[in-house]
């Protein structure tokens, strides 16, 4: 069971995909942990999909990255990157806790390719 993250489903879902389109255009993002590990289970399967190049998994992945630039990047920069590679697409590295809250904060960003 997925974590709810305090907000409804809706809200939750367009969150979640907001992070991953940003997480893929930057390749590393700062949020909380559980955020994070959140963001991680939702990139790896949109970057396991456009590992396998063909027309209905790009349809997937336009549809549900917002922004199209950072889709067609998903497609022709990254998925090939880990062609060789099942899974371990990210890591989340722990940082400081936040000042205002003192919410566990880490940085979720794109491994390098084992070349």
């Amino acid at each position: 069971m997925s974590r709810k993250l305090g907000r409804v489903a809706d809200h939750r879902r367009a969150m979640l995909r907001a992070m991953v389109t940003y997480l893929l255009q930057n390749e590393k993002i700062t949020t909380t942990v559980t955020r994070a590990k959140e963001v991680r289970v939702e990139a790896e399967k949109i970057i396991t999909i456009a590992k396998k190049d063909d027309l209905h998994s790009k349809r997937q992945v336009y549809s549900y990255i917002t922004i199209e630039d950072v889709a067609k990047k998903t497609i022709d920069e990254i998925a090939p990157r880990f062609k060789e590679v099942n899974g371990g697409y990210t890591r989340i590295i722990k940082t400081a806790p936040r000042r205002g809250d003192a919410a566990e904060m880490a940085i979720i960003e794109l491994t390098k390719s084992k070349e």
